[in-house]
């Protein structure tokens, strides 16, 4: 019970309005509710509730568990051999698992566990390994829905491995960077690092989701500057993409994107075709004024003016419907939430902890201000959804898990707070 002191529950209360706020609106949008697969009753709004108990109980569960077994070999978390000891400077005791080993002549000590390569030499390695599986198996098995293969479906739900890959990354990249953390000055430790990432990157443009790509893109670019990486490598790397953009503009990009791209610098190009959601986007939330038109009274919303209202255009019906003053509560909320990460990655212990907790900071940041940036026309549309807002069973629970990581993180600090 000591530790849950420690718990966050202003972040948690956030998380709650945060997700209550997105049930409402996904309300709103999906009203007069219409069954689901399967016969589950209450359509859309019904599946999202669903989706968040079971975000929350995970968050919860995740919370309760040392992060720092992330950095274990996996076939050592449960060895015999684990204890608790004091840690040198800490406050309080610490959970430490030392790692079950042997001795082979001419070869000196080495993890029984890290004889299996599939494990590596901690959990982060399978982890990334799932990771890779479950985007390549959505490849070729994965559901088509508006020309993108992303989801394989189940009996009665869609599981998106795209969203899951977006925290598989964040904790791959911050136990890779926290054991380099002395040598992120070297180019080889930034190609790693960048090796990593471009290998989902790929994987995710293939189904095709332009927008999970530049958010895992985002995650690395964030992570590796929050870990120290020399300007120079940034610089590096910025100065081969500029000097490839013919390149990616030619091969690289899909007629869909290239074609969003142009209706971003003008909507009125083609007007009933990729651009209708532009305009329709503006109208909604310019019409909305101060207090909106009300929940359920949103004309572009409620005669459907703006398709798929209910993903990554929910922004736009949030202006509609709440106004000015639900979009400035909505922003309001974010901010708490995102402040509370920071927090965490400050008082974290150790750089496992701050990486891991920055990434997901980071990783927050651009998806929501990414969306709302497209909704409100100052960018292409990518197809991103707004955090906890849009409908998404994969992403709210995606995202709750990288909560209950940041709460397991702040649960174990050491610091002294004043």
């Amino acid at each position: 019970m000591k530790l849950w002191r420690k718990f966050d529950f202003i972040l948690f209360l956030v998380t709650l309005l945060l997700v209550g706020y997105g049930l409402v609106l996904i309300y709103s949008v999906t009203y007069p509710p219409t069954p689901g697969p399967g016969g589950l009753p209450g359509g859309l709004v019904f599946r999202q509730a669903v989706y968040a108990v079971v975000g929350l109980i995970l968050l919860l569960l995740v919370s309760s568990v040392d992060y720092q077994v992330l950095a274990y070999n996996p076939l050592d978390i449960f060895s015999p051999t684990r204890r608790r000891r004091e840690e040198p400077g800490g406050i309080g005791p610490s959970l430490h698992y030392e790692q079950y080993s042997t001795v082979v002549p001419n070869r000196g000590r080495f993890d029984v566990a890290g004889t299996l390569w599939l494990f590596g030499e901690s959990i982060s390695h399978p982890l990334y390994l799932v990771n890779i599986a479950l985007l390549v198996l959505v490849d070729i098995i994965g559901r088509v829905s508006y020309g993108a293969q992303r989801a394989i479906s189940l009996e009665l739900f869609d599981v998106q491995p795209s969203e899951l890959a977006k925290l598989l990354l964040v904790i791959t990249l911050a136990k890779f960077l926290a054991d380099h953390r002395q040598e992120i000055g070297q180019l080889r430790v930034f190609l790693a690092s960048l090796l990593q990432a471009i290998i989902p990157i790929v994987l995710v443009l293939l189904q095709p989701d332009l927008g999970t790509a530049l958010i895992l893109a985002a995650i690395w670019l964030g992570m590796i500057f929050l870990a120290g990486a020399p300007l120079r490598h940034l610089a590096l790397l910025a100065g081969a993409a500029i000097m490839s953009t013919p390149l990616i503009w030619q091969y690289g990009l899909q007629d869909y994107h290239r074609q969003r791209i142009l209706t971003f610098l003008d909507p009125l190009r083609d007007p009933l075709g990729e651009g209708y959601n532009v305009i329709q986007s503006r109208i909604s939330v310019g019409s909305g004024g101060l207090f909106g038109r009300g929940l359920l009274s949103g004309t572009q919303s409620q005669l459907h003016f703006l398709r798929v209202q209910y993903s990554e255009y929910i922004f736009s019906v949030l202006g509609e419907e709440l106004g000015f003053v639900g979009a400035l509560l909505l922003l309001l909320l974010f901010a708490i939430l995102i402040f509370r990460g920071l927090r965490i990655a400050s008082l974290a212990q150790d750089d496992l902890g701050r990486l891991a907790a920055g990434g997901i900071a980071v990783w927050l940041i651009f998806q929501f201000c990414a969306n709302v940036g497209m909704n409100v026309g100052l960018l292409p549309v990518a197809g991103i959804t707004l955090p906890f807002i849009s409908y998404g069973g994969s992403s709210l629970v995606t995202i709750l898990l990288a909560l209950g990581l940041w709460q397991s993180i702040l649960m174990r600090h050491k610091r002294l707070e004043f």
